[in-house]
């Protein structure tokens, strides 16, 4: 009976009270342990947060163009931006009707010169009134509304002459 206490004794007689009360630093405190003597540190170079690794993966690399995705992307497009941007990229979704600001046309030159990045970046940070949707929309996503996007911008650029039958009929049947 007396041996586990006799243990807990001298367990707790080897510590030390240095032990116990640690350094706590804040941020911009002086750290003397440090090479700089700051106690934020940067983090090592090309160090990534665990959860944007598989998000920059997945960014670094454009997916190859198909049917698939275009229609995941005119989904999310329909989901995300058409309240603003409206169903045909135009800018005149329905909020704008409702008296907010009309965001700027996908047909535009500067958005039609636009590099993809630009689009990736604004979808996940928002650009101007636009807040940022990268908490809500997954990169793949982003990779399929960007290809709807430049599906959307050509087809305004496309001649009707040039398209096949079917579609061409629809439209010419159109009154």
């Amino acid at each position: 009976m007396r041996a586990p206490f006799l243990l807990l004794a001298l367990l707790l007689g080897a510590c030390d009270q240095r032990m116990v009360e640690q350094p706590n630093h804040r941020p911009y405190d002086a750290a003397p342990g440090f090479p700089d003597e700051r106690a934020m540190q940067p983090p090592p170079e090309h160090s990534v947060a665990r959860d944007e690794a598989p998000e920059r993966a997945v960014l670094a690399t454009r997916p190859p163009m198909s049917a698939a995705l275009l229609a995941r992307g005119r989904e999310r497009f329909d989901i995300y931006c058409s309240p603003c941007h409206g169903t045909d990229g135009a800018g005149r979704g329905m909020i704008v009707q409702r008296g907010f600001p009309s965001p700027p046309s996908y047909f535009d030159e500067r958005l039609r010169a636009a590099p993809d990045r630009h689009f990736l970046d604004v979808i996940a940070d928002g650009y101007g009134a636009m807040y940022g949707y990268g908490d809500r929309v997954a990169a793949a996503d982003r990779w399929a509304i960007l290809a709807y996007i430049r599906a959307l911008q050509t087809s305004r650029s496309v001649a009707v002459a040039r398209l096949p039958d079917a579609p061409r009929a629809r439209l010419e049947a159109v009154p």
